[in-house]
């Protein structure tokens, strides 16, 4: 008899989860989303290191339209008055059939539910209550259905409702005391390559843009440090925090703005329970300072899918072991980011950016720093 597997959640995680196990082994499956539909309308950009995007293409990846995606091959890096410090070549760590992509976050979701869709995702299904019976997990939701299965992947995000009704440990989510502001563009009056990442940094802040597709289509985030989130007062917050620095960027945030508040995960703890697991945001939260949130939501669910397709004995173990070396590698690059990018002492910023000029010439820290993350 053939084992069964629900997933919680259908983001970047539980969608490639699900067509790893589609594409790839007998198992059975069913993905449960809290909310009415997918959220295809989300246009912001995400960006995929080569190591998440030659996971995708193991299932199919490569048949996205070459006009959604780009493959941007430098970072640029500038001081907050758009006065350029250093490039680095981020293509180098490319393969020929695995390249840094960046895309819209949509884009992304089409593609991943495109398989998966009408059989296995249901819709406005929240979990009531979790019990084992007979060595299996049954799951009851409020609709008053239930699912018993083998297996339960927690793919619901940082806020995992899942750790809730199986963990008796919490870590709750730490507030970074920091704004996210995303938008998308074409037209500005700024000194930049296009084709490029270009990564923007101030006192107390940093922005990046890159292309996200063949459109001419620019994607904006801009992360800005600030005890408090407010999202009636975004525009007030960017006029106050980052527009006083340089003027020549107000033009660019009079369109509409997406905004939230930043959170990373507190404390890693392991699965209480051998046949439950958490991939993605539900296992560790991460800044968005390394750009490694959807690529390490691609590698956790690759490294789960391995485990479970070989029924491996001591899965959870060899999982949460794995799967915390990466986390922690990666968020201490990312904590390191979110400290370097935000110098608020001139002083401190022209001793950041000599030693930015100097690193990006020295492949040993290059081959350390981006491509122990980018190709692992």
């Amino acid at each position: 008899m053939k084992k069964k597997i629900a997933i919680i959640g259908s983001g970047v995680a539980g969608l490639t989860f699900a067509n790893l196990i589609k594409k790839n082994s007998d198992f059975q499956f069913m993905i449960y989303e809290k909310k009415e539909s997918l959220s295809l309308d989300d246009g912001f950009g995400i960006q995929l290191a080569p190591n998440s995007v030659s996971i995708l293409n193991t299932i199919d990846f490569r048949k996205v339209n070459s006009k959604d995606i780009f493959h941007p091959k430098s970072m640029d890096f500038f001081s907050i008055k758009n006065e350029k410090i250093c490039d680095l070549e981020i293509s180098k760590f490319n393969s020929e059939y695995s390249k840094y992509t960046t895309l819209k976050r949509s884009t992304l979701i089409e593609f991943l539910k495109d398989e998966i869709y009408n059989q296995h995702l249901r819709f406005g299904k929240s979990i009531k209550e979790v019990t084992e019976l007979k060595g299996k997990v049954l799951i009851k939701f409020t609709d008053n259905t239930n699912d018993l299965v083998d297996y339960v992947v927690g793919a619901d995000g940082i806020f995992s409702n899942t750790r809730s009704f199986f963990e008796k440990k919490k870590s709750q989510p730490l507030f970074k005391k920091a704004i996210a502001v995303r938008l998308i563009f074409k037209k500005h009056n700024l000194d930049i390559n296009e084709k490029n990442i270009s990564l923007f940094m101030g006192s107390n802040l940093h922005l990046v843009i890159y292309p996200i597709n063949q459109k001419n289509e620019l994607n904006l985030v801009c992360i800005i440090r600030d005890k408090k989130y407010d999202p009636d007062n975004i525009k007030s917050l960017i006029e106050r925090k980052l527009i006083t620095q340089n003027s020549n960027l107000k033009d660019l945030f009079e369109t509409d703005l997406q905004s939230w508040p930043l959170y990373s995960t507190s404390k890693i703890l392991p699965s209480s329970n051998n046949k439950v697991f958490y991939i993605g945001d539900a296992f560790n939260g991460f800044l968005p300072t390394m750009a490694q949130g959807a690529g390490q939501s691609i590698e956790s669910a690759y490294e789960l899918f391995n485990l479970i397709k070989d029924e491996n004995l001591d899965a959870s173990n060899i999982y949460f072991k794995k799967r915390f070396e990466r986390t922690t590698a990666v968020r201490r690059r990312s904590n390191f980011n979110f400290f370097a990018f935000h110098f608020t002492s001139s002083f401190m910023q022209k001793i950041r950016n000599f030693f930015l000029k100097f690193l990006v010439k020295k492949k040993y820290f290059i081959n350390s720093y981006l491509g122990s993350v980018y190709k692992n």
